[in-house]
């Protein structure tokens, strides 16, 4: 995981940058980030184009290819390490259909009340606003 930024209360955001990362994230979390990523590094890895590279060269620019236009996939963790937060960003750019913003807590509950802050401050690091009503996407009542 690639430190982002810390928060009150001793929190810290961190983005997940492997499948084992989102794998673990999704198993602390009780949801499916897991998938997400997976979907969203294949996507991203396939539209990979290297040009007029030779061969042994065709690959060197698919890693930063791959950080460019997939989501950022982010944790919230304590200063215990425990997960808090999952959020998915989707990279600058146009926005498409999967052009939203997803935060969302253990269980796909609702991060806001408890961590509503740190997601605010998320938001100022990475220069977006990331309210409620567009980013939980499991509303109830």
């Amino acid at each position: 995981m690639q430190y982002v930024c810390d928060v009150a209360g001793g929190r810290t955001w961190f983005r997940i940058e492997t499948e084992v990362e989102a794998a673990r994230e999704s198993e602390l979390m009780s949801h499916a980030v897991e998938k997400h990523f997976r979907r969203a590094y294949d996507a991203a890895s396939q539209a990979y184009r290297p040009g007029q590279m030779h061969y042994v060269e065709q690959d060197i620019g698919r890693a930063a290819h791959i950080r460019r236009t997939m989501p950022a996939f982010l944790t919230l963790r304590d200063a215990e390490g425990n997960a808090l937060v999952t959020a998915m960003l989707p990279p600058p750019g146009p926005a498409g259909p999967a052009g939203r913003p997803i935060i969302v807590g253990r269980g796909n509950g609702d991060p806001y009340p408890d961590h509503g802050e740190a997601i605010e401050a998320l938001g100022r690091h990475f220069g977006v606003t990331l309210e409620r009503a567009r980013c939980y996407p499991y509303h109830r009542g």
